[in-house]
C-alpha cells in the first residue's frame, strides 16, 4: 500500500446550505442545483469562507443505479433556506484527512484513496467515529485536468 499524507485536523461547528441529487449521477445534479443558487450570491467567490463538502445520501444500494449525494456550502447567518435549499448547523468533530486528486475521466481514484484512507485508520491509534464522512471540493473540475478533494475520515481516539 502505497504511503498517505494524513493530517488530524478538527473541523470547527460550521453553518452550510444543503442541496441534495438523487439518480445514476446525483453529483452533477446536486453541483449545478448548487451552483444555481450560490453564484448569484457569490458564495464561490471566497473558497475559502464557503468551503463546500460532498457525500452520498443515500448510498447505493446492490443492484440499483440510483444513488443520492448531498453538497453543503459553508454560509453565514444571514443566509435563509430557498426552495430546495436547506441551513444545516452541523456540529464540530475530528477528521483523519488526505487528498486525492482526480484526474480527468479517473473517478474510481476516489474509492481507491478512501479504502486506503479506511486502511491507515484500521492501522492508528484512532477508532471510526459516527460523524459523517467527507469530500471537500479543494478545486474545482477542469476540462483535461479533472480536480482535487480532501477526503474526511471520521475519527475518534
Amino acid at each position: 500500500m502505497s504511503e498517505l499524507d494524513v493530517r488530524i485536523i478538527k473541523l470547527e461547528p460550521m453553518r452550510v446550505a444543503s442541496v441534495l441529487g438523487f439518480g445514476e449521477s446525483p453529483e452533477g445534479q446536486a453541483w449545478q442545483k448548487l451552483e444555481a443558487w450560490a453564484k448569484p450570491k457569490g458564495l464561490f467567490e471566497d473558497p475559502e469562507k464557503h468551503c463546500i463538502f460532498g457525500f452520498n445520501n443515500p448510498d447505493p444500494s446492490p443492484g440499483s443505479p440510483n444513488y443520492g449525494y448531498e453538497l453543503w456550502i459553508m454560509v453565514g447567518p444571514d443566509v435563509e433556506p430557498e426552495g430546495e435549499v436547506r441551513i444545516l448547523n452541523v456540529p464540530g468533530a475530528h477528521y483523519a484527512v488526505t487528498r486525492c486528486k482526480v484526474p480527468e475521466g479517473e473517478l474510481d481514484n476516489i474509492g481507491a484513496t478512501w479504502k486506503k484512507l479506511a486502511a491507515w485508520r484500521e492501522d492508528s491509534k484512532y477508532k471510526c467515529g459516527s460523524h459523517q464522512w467527507l469530500e471537500q471540493s479543494v478545486s474545482l473540475y477542469s476540462p483535461g485536468v479533472g480536480f482535487i478533494l480532501d477526503l474526511y475520515l471520521p475519527i475518534t481516539d
